[in-house]
């Protein structure tokens, strides 16, 4: 909508509030707009197993998606699709970004960390595989552990580290490439209560503070439904979407969140789907 003729349709506004007006519609019109697309996507292993049949997804810029569904149902397939690292057996998927623009990081259940590098080699890996040095590397990788709050750490090895440095250790790994989409499998599923429960706040404050666009599979519901804008149910035999529930929920989120009404009853809607998809499964 051009300047004048928005102002002439809200002349209450001085001419600061339009130009801010305007410019908060121009970053909803950019969150809302897709990333990635899956277009009726199967995947069939030589084997004849049908890991998905018929996936349709879309993910939008800046939005935290959840995949949750039993084992077997094709999470991690869908996940690793989109990272690039299979292909669809039919169906498409559509990038809205270019190459140049899309800068993907994953982050795996284990945190494969190699036992024989310290922390700051570990997390160096990335970009030395992009041929920066070490030296010229030094002021990203410890930005990255400061962000995932490793400070103090960085001559140590994994076998000193506990469970949750780790998995911290391998999100700064992913963050020190600084990606606009960053694909996360199970990270926290080894993971004590407590630790998970430190790290869903952790990931989620990061999140609002980078805007990054998040996919991230788990199969702990209350995870999915604390953490994620949507979360998309999945059902498996074969692996298929069967809901995706929007959690209307105000962040940043906290431990009243975890307690309240509207959480016990997004947690149950899921818990629904996921009963209902057991009794309806693809013959």
């Amino acid at each position: 909508m051009p300047l004048a003729l928005y102002a002439k349709e809200t002349p209450k506004l001085s001419a600061v509030n339009v130009f801010f007006r305007l410019l908060t519609l121009s970053v909803d019109a950019v969150m809302f707009s897709p990333v990635v697309t899956l277009n009726q996507v199967d995947k069939v292993y030589p084997n004849g197993t049908v890991a998905l049949q018929g996936v349709d997804l879309e993910v939008l810029q800046g939005e935290f998606v959840s995949l949750v569904g039993p084992s077997g149902c094709g999470k991690s397939t869908v996940l690793k699709l989109i990272a690039g690292l299979g292909q669809a057996s039919e169906g498409e998927i559509y990038w809205q970004m270019t190459d140049a623009e899309r800068q993907l990081a994953f982050v795996f259940q284990d945190a494969a960390l190699m036992p024989w590098a310290s922390v700051i080699d570990n997390v160096h890996l990335p970009l030395k595989l992009k041929g920066r040095s070490l030296s010229a590397a030094r002021a990203d990788i410890y930005q990255a552990l400061h962000l995932v709050d490793l400070q103090g750490v960085e001559k140590r090895y994994p076998r000193q580290l506990s469970g949750g440095m780790k998995m911290r250790v391998s999100i700064a790994r992913a963050l020190v490439t600084q990606p606009n989409v960053l694909l996360m499998d199970e990270p926290f599923g080894a993971l004590d209560e407590m630790t998970r429960s430190k790290l869903n706040s952790d990931l989620v404050n990061l999140w609002q503070q980078y805007h990054w666009t998040v996919i991230f599979v788990t199969h702990n519901i209350y995870e999915a439904v604390y953490l994620s804008n949507r979360v998309v149910v999945m059902a498996a035999h074969p692996g298929r979407v069967v809901a995706e529930i929007t959690i209307e929920a105000p962040y940043p989120r906290d431990d009243a969140f975890r307690t309240s009404h509207r959480f016990s009853d997004y947690c149950r809607e899921i818990f629904a789907q996921l009963s209902l998809a057991e009794t309806t499964a693809i013959a």
